[in-house]
């Protein structure tokens, strides 16, 4: 269970967030919808512990984020558009951000890209990867070590039909091990195909 509670963010002069309270039931997909600008990414940076609110609380399965830990545990994102090390392979990639926690070895690392639809053995460096390519590389490295939540900003953005049915099919296939996933879309059907609950941002307020 994820618990926001009075959230705001003000960041200079500009109200991001107003007063947001949201309860996301574990083992769901949850969408966040609203036009560029609404607040949406400034949420999602939040419950990721990237950006400290300047008031509210967020709890995640009973722990405050930012006092209790600083980022939720077992946790995948991507957020905006996922950066990678552009001389060295997509394998290379996934193989060296694995290093940090030591969960998974070079297996699963190949079992994910393939997953995704890439070829691990390949030596084709990210900088000539496609923009389809990057994000089903963005995609893999979140899903890789197998977390509990998910947040993901426009997983779907820049992928052609058939990336967008895989993807599709890994995120329903996550929800039904219990994997708590938080995205956003501007595509209506992705938020109807995948979505248990939708939320609309407006002007940084849960609109009604």
């Amino acid at each position: 269970m994820i618990q926001i509670e009075n959230l705001s963010l003000t960041i200079g002069k500009a109200e991001i967030l107003k007063d947001i309270n949201l309860k996301l039931e574990s083992g769901k997909i949850h969408g966040l919808i609203g036009r560029n600008g609404s607040g949406k990414t400034m949420l999602m940076k939040c419950i990721c512990g990237f950006v400290h609110p300047t008031a509210g609380t967020i709890q995640i399965d009973g722990k405050y984020v930012g006092k209790d830990m600083d980022f939720p545990e077992d946790m995948g994102v991507i957020i905006e558009t996922p950066e990678f090390i552009s001389y060295m392979s997509g394998f290379q990639n996934l193989k060296l951000l694995a290093k940090g926690r030591k969960r998974i070895g070079d297996k699963e690392i190949c079992e994910v890209m393939e997953t995704v639809n890439l070829q691990p053995q390949s030596r084709l460096h990210v900088k000539k990867y496609s923009l389809g390519m990057r994000q089903r590389l963005g995609i893999a490295q979140a899903i890789m070590e197998h977390p509990k939540l998910l947040v993901l900003d426009e997983p779907l953005s820049s992928l052609d039909e058939e990336g967008v049915r895989d993807v599709r099919k890994i995120l329903l296939g996550m929800k039904q091990l219990g994997v708590t996933i938080i995205l956003s879309s501007h595509n209506a059907e992705d938020i109807n195909v995948l979505c248990d609950d939708v939320y609309r941002l407006q002007k940084g307020c849960l609109a009604k």
